[in-house]
């Protein structure tokens, strides 16, 4: 049993590097995943901010008055006198 411990702890340190490289490109992509999802919760956290800021401020309207195009579509429609 003790030198299957003997063994495992050799060939251990013999990839050390090798998992040591592993485990700090898991770490550096772990960060990179909370980073990206932690600048997407912030802006979308401001959009939705800026959302409710928004309609909350009055809207501005515009009229339009259409009797001008009526007008001249009636003149149109009427049949033409020779």
């Amino acid at each position: 049993m003790s030198q299957e411990k003997v063994d495992r702890y050799k060939q251990e340190k013999a990839n050390r590097k090798q998992n040591m490289k592993k485990e700090k490109a898991k770490q550096a992509i772990r960060r990179c995943v909370v980073g990206v999802l932690g600048l997407a919760l912030i802006g979308w956290l401001g959009y939705s901010a800026y959302n409710v800021y928004d309609s909350s401020r009055p809207k501005q309207t515009a009229q339009v008055d259409y009797t001008a195009i009526t007008e001249y579509q009636s003149s149109l429609a009427e049949p033409v006198e020779d």
